[in-house]
């Protein structure tokens, strides 16, 4: 059985709790797409983790935890992470990466800094981790897989070619010092050594997985709203983050997978530029921002503040039908006991016409919010695993996002830690 756990909006749902929840039942954790420009926090035994390459599931000594082709691999940041879990007192990882992932390069994360630094006000937000340029290198057939480290002839003259096509642009367009190809393959050498223990051919493992019936988890990265395609271009990242390309990413047969978990948050939040149309400003928005998660809403990556507004059943819904959920699990709602009425955005008013429709992002930028109020339930709810013993006001709270966003909610975080979850029926 494959089960995809994936992002309903911008990102930022808590998704790193609840793979980490579901990877307690299972026996294959596969990272599919995405970088380590967004983290996935993890509060476990061993203490708080913010995961930015490792699959959530690396915490459980019987779960193989896989980094599958669609990855952009930032192998320092790998190996950093892995010194950071030995250091926390947790067992090392059984990890996988797969010979046909691609690696970050240094000058992946220079051509980010300097094409942001062109734009300077126009830039998109970019969090500076190289992930636009490795995978328009990807797509353009000039990257370099963790198999062509093992091939050095093969290897310098594939630096040798890249950097002809990257100094045009440092001399030319950002004046910045030229690439040494043979310098790139010295560090790419010491990448070399550092991932031999964990590579191998992670899609034949994940084949003989499916046809043995082990239960696997692909995880993803962020959001519906992040996708090239299906998001809100252009403030989007650059890998596709809905489960359909964990079948590529993952290597998973697209048949195998069963499952569609949508995470969302019982408000909204986002980090980056780009439309968000139930947005929350000013001292509302600060106080949100301070009660919400475990420390507040900041990146688990950059540290940024992390915009925030009321819960938005529009791009909510458009979110799960694009991820094809099968159920929807609702994050944080304990960070919302203080208020005394909520808001939800069930519809957007674009041009003086009202539609529960999302809309391109052309006609998204002119959209402004239509909410609904419902009571809050004033008190604290933190820790909550009994779904009946919530109050009415919150579990009424549920029942109407369920109702418009088309799917059902099955699970309800009520705090951080692993277990803090409340199962509705």
């Amino acid at each position: 059985m494959v089960k995809a756990i994936v992002g309903a909006n911008w990102g930022d749902e808590g998704k790193g709790k609840i793979t980490d929840l579901l990877a307690e039942t299972s026996d294959v954790v596969i990272r599919f797409q995405g970088g380590a420009n967004a983290g996935h926090t993890i509060i476990c035994g061993y203490g708080k983790f913010a995961l930015h390459q490792l699959p959530s599931g690396v915490f459980y000594p019987h779960t193989v935890n896989i980094i599958g082709n669609g990855v952009a691999l930032d192998v320092p940041k790998l190996l950093a992470e892995l010194q950071s879990i030995a250091g926390g007192g947790a067992p090392a990882p059984k990890l996988l990466v797969d010979q046909r992932t691609q690696i970050l390069m240094p000058y992946h994360v220079l051509l980010d800094e300097y094409e942001e630094e062109r734009l300077a006000g126009a830039a998109f937000g970019s969090t500076h981790s190289g992930i636009a340029p490795f995978y328009a290198d990807k797509y353009a057939k000039i990257g370099i897989q963790v198999a062509d480290l093992w091939d050095e002839g093969r290897l310098l003259e594939q630096l040798e070619h890249v950097c002809t096509l990257k100094n045009v642009l440092m001399e030319h367009l950002y004046h910045k010092p030229l690439l040494d190809p043979k310098a790139l393959l010295v560090r790419l050498l010491e990448y070399r050594t550092a991932l031999e223990p964990y590579v191998g051919d992670a899609v034949a493992y994940v084949h003989r997985a499916v046809a043995e019936g082990k239960r696997i988890l692909l995880e993803g990265q962020l959001g519906s709203m992040k996708d090239p395609a299906l998001g809100i271009c252009p403030f989007t990242t650059s890998s596709h983050t809905l489960a359909g390309f964990g079948s590529v990413g993952g290597g998973v047969p697209p048949t195998a997978i069963t499952d569609v978990v949508c995470v969302t948050k019982a408000y909204s939040s986002a980090v980056g530029a780009g439309a968000f149309v139930s947005e929350l400003f000013g001292a509302e928005a600060e106080e949100l921002r301070r009660r919400g998660g475990d420390a507040g809403e900041y990146g688990a990556t950059t540290g940024r503040p992390r915009r925030v507004g009321w819960f938005d059943a529009v791009a909510t819904r458009y979110g799960c039908m694009v991820q094809g959920a099968t159920e929807v699990v609702l994050t944080a709602i304990d960070c919302l006991g203080y208020l005394e009425e909520l808001k939800v955005c069930t519809g957007y008013e674009i041009d003086g016409q009202v539609t529960d429709t999302f809309p391109v992002p052309a006609l998204l930028a002119r959209a402004k919010p239509v909410y609904t109020t419902l009571p809050g339930w004033k008190c604290d709810i933190r820790g909550v695993t009994d779904y009946a013993a919530l109050p009415q006001a919150a579990r009424d709270y549920v029942d109407f996002i369920e109702e418009h966003i088309g799917c059902p909610v099955k699970l309800v975080s009520t705090g951080p830690k692993r277990h803090e979850i409340a199962r509705r029926s």
